[in-house]
């Protein structure tokens, strides 16, 4: 069976291949979770720094690397990449297995960040690769459903692992084994699409940066965009280095912004629904729905866009500032449950979007997978900053009486802004749909 690609054809082995990969991209912490609580018994005497280290460490280690996988994507195989970070990844998994005081989880979690970081971008860069135009927004789009979807099932692994061993939850790292074993498909890629036209293109081929911009913007076929514009228009465009900047920044400040405004979901619902006396299984409950609502647009994606066409962002952004308003005004189980959907659909819609457009702020095809590691660092920059952010903002303002519901307060006004910001500004490049995805 031959999958389209939007520019040729690639084998059903070779997609569940690339697929697998996304499998293991949003594990990490994952395991470690529910043993925080116990660590005083797991671990007696262990000191505060240690158990914040094991939190934090691990998160900041997956940033540099990222960035240092989107980096090898210029020079070195991609494919050797992905096998070396899926061995590092298992080879963490296991090794979780042996270990008996909190410096071995410290330094095993930074070893399993290091594996993860150099995955996540060739995650999506692969298919970025391989596919173009409204079929990589597809593919993009069940590669953001796999991984959060694999999430969802992990996250349910763990808490019934976790009534046994306090090991046996880090079984869930074992899971790279099923990307390792498909690697040996991968092969399958085309070279011309692993390896795209370099910035090292021919004078005569040159073209304006404008031009490559349009070409990047319409989603045509990678090896169309293949030329490097002459100085003169690379400082008029604000090209740097193959990057149309402005799209850059523009782009990672969305993406920073869309995650913090629904990590604060994950971080914050436990305390507001156990200050309004609600169980731990109902807390449980919440955070899966929220999971589960990030999965589900992956799938129908397609089915999104041409439904909702250039007001597709527009929505998404309203229901999520409509889900964390809930979640503000909301004591009530059942209000908190359509509130974490709200939130995690609406995300659902914006992750492969900004994913699609991150291949677009290069005018060198090569560095699509650079492009897309740029962008997904601003993900974990989020994810780290977002207790600083809340904190420090409720401290300065000092609400006692909304301690609980002040980060949803505070995020359902931001989202309530940046909703008119992505209606006011639908025609630009962060928020646009281009025509030819419906």
């Amino acid at each position: 069976m031959r999958i389209s690609t939007g520019k040729g054809s690639i084998s059903l082995l070779t997609l569940l291949a690339i697929w697998s990969i996304s499998l293991v991209v949003n594990l990490p912490g994952l395991a470690v979770s529910p043993m925080l609580g116990n660590l005083d018994k797991i671990f007696p005497h262990t000191p505060e720094l240690e158990i914040q280290l094991l939190t934090v460490l691990p998160n900041l280690c997956i940033i540099p690397f990222v960035l240092l996988s989107g980096r090898l994507s210029l020079s070195k195989s991609k494919i050797k990449t992905v096998v070396i970070a899926l061995v590092i990844y298992l080879a963490s998994g296991i090794l979780y297995f042996f270990a008996s005081n909190m410096v071995d989880l410290i330094v095993i979690s930074c070893m399993l960040g290091i594996g993860c970081g150099l995955l996540i971008p060739l995650a999506a860069g692969l298919l970025a690769d391989t596919f173009t135009g409204k079929y990589r927004m597809q593919q993009l789009g069940i590669k953001s459903g796999i991984s959060n979807l694999a999430l969802v099932c992990a996250t349910f692994a763990v808490g019934w692992l976790g009534h046994g061993n306090w090991r046996l939850p880090f079984a869930v790292y074992l899971i790279p084994a099923i990307p390792l074993a498909l690697s040996v498909f991968l092969r399958g890629i085309p070279q011309a699409d692993l390896n795209p036209v370099s910035a090292s293109a021919p004078a005569d081929m040159a073209a304006s940066a404008k031009t490559a911009a349009k070409a990047a913007v319409a989603g045509v076929p990678a090896g169309s965009i293949h030329a490097v514009p002459p100085q003169a228009a690379l400082r008029t465009a604000r090209v740097a280095d193959g990057f149309i900047m402005p799209r850059v920044w523009s782009l990672m400040a969305v993406y920073f912004f869309v995650c913090y405004a629904s990590v604060i979901v994950s971080y914050y619902t436990p305390f507001l629904m156990q200050n309004d006396g609600m169980s731990d299984s109902d807390v449980g409950t919440v955070t899966a729905i929220f999971f589960l609502a990030m999965f589900l647009p992956g799938f129908i994606l397609s089915y999104i866009v041409k439904l909702c066409r250039q007001s597709t962002l527009i929505l998404a952004s309203a229901v999520m500032t409509a889900g964390v308003l809930l979640m503000a005004m909301g004591h009530n189980f059942v209000l908190l449950c359509a509130a974490a959907f709200f939130v995690g659909f609406g995300y659902g819609i914006f992750q492969p979007l900004i994913y699609d457009k991150a291949t677009q702020i290069v005018t060198v095809p090569a560095k699509a997978t650079l492009a897309l590691a740029i962008i997904l660092a601003a993900n974990y920059i989020s994810i780290s900053a977002t207790p600083f952010i809340v904190d420090g903002l409720r401290d300065i303002f000092h609400p006692q009486r909304l301690y609980n519901t002040f980060p949803f307060i505070l995020n359902s006004a931001l989202l309530g802004i940046f909703t008119v910001v992505v209606l006011l500004f639908r025609k630009s490049f962060v928020f646009r749909i281009d025509p030819s995805y419906y």
